[in-house]
């Protein structure tokens, strides 16, 4: 590994081990202390490709983005291309892209993976919950630090997505913690939406 990947390491890893130490508040769910449940299975050519950031658990690498959406695609060696995408601060900025490389964590019925940054840097990535039609899915992290609602379209209505919070609950997430990313122009500062 050269100089200049080690920095990078250094500095991807850096904010997260620094959220780590501040910590998240307190997590009211009664369900908090429980083991998070993993999907029974992820059909992973069906949970390829393209999925749209509909809410999270705000963080550094993705506060203040907008438009934002994920893209995944399988590689010939069996890992995984994890492609990030977002503009940040307003539509009209450029689209800037982030890329991850994740791993399958075996024995885990591909519910489970492991995203990295850069070598050696990994961290967990859990699949929470995949509807049916694939549709709709739920990524967590260990502790309930972060989470992720993702959908196939840029818009859900409001009765699918407090459904799908409620997953959250169940997991034992604090889904206050939760909030939508704007996917387009007009939901820029409506309640429950992150801000620039």
């Amino acid at each position: 590994m050269n100089c200049r990947s080690i920095v990078f390491a250094l500095c991807v890893a850096a904010p997260a081990v620094l959220c780590a130490c501040v910590g998240a508040p307190a997590n009211p769910n009664p369900r908090a202390a429980a083991p998070l449940a993993l999907a029974p299975a992820v059909d992973l050519p069906r949970f390829m490709g393209r999925w749209y950031v509909i809410a999270n658990i705000p963080y550094f690498a993705e506060a203040g983005y907008v438009g934002s959406y994920v893209e995944y695609a399988q590689r010939p060696d069996g890992d995984i291309d994890d492609l990030y995408f977002g503009r940040k601060g307003s539509f009209e900025n450029p689209l800037e892209k982030k890329e991850l490389k994740d791993s399958v964590v075996a024995g885990s019925n591909n519910a489970e993976w492991r995203a990295s940054p850069v070598w050696p840097v990994s961290f967990s990535y859990l699949i929470l919950y995949v509807d049916p039609a694939y549709q709709y899915a739920l990524v967590g992290y260990p502790e309930r630090k972060w989470g992720w609602v993702f959908a196939r379209s840029p818009e859900i209505d409001d009765a699918t997505y407090h459904r799908l919070l409620a997953e959250f609950d169940r997991q034992g997430y604090d889904t206050s913690r939760f909030l939508r990313v704007p996917q387009q122009i007009d939901q820029l500062g409506k309640p429950g939406f992150q801000s620039q």
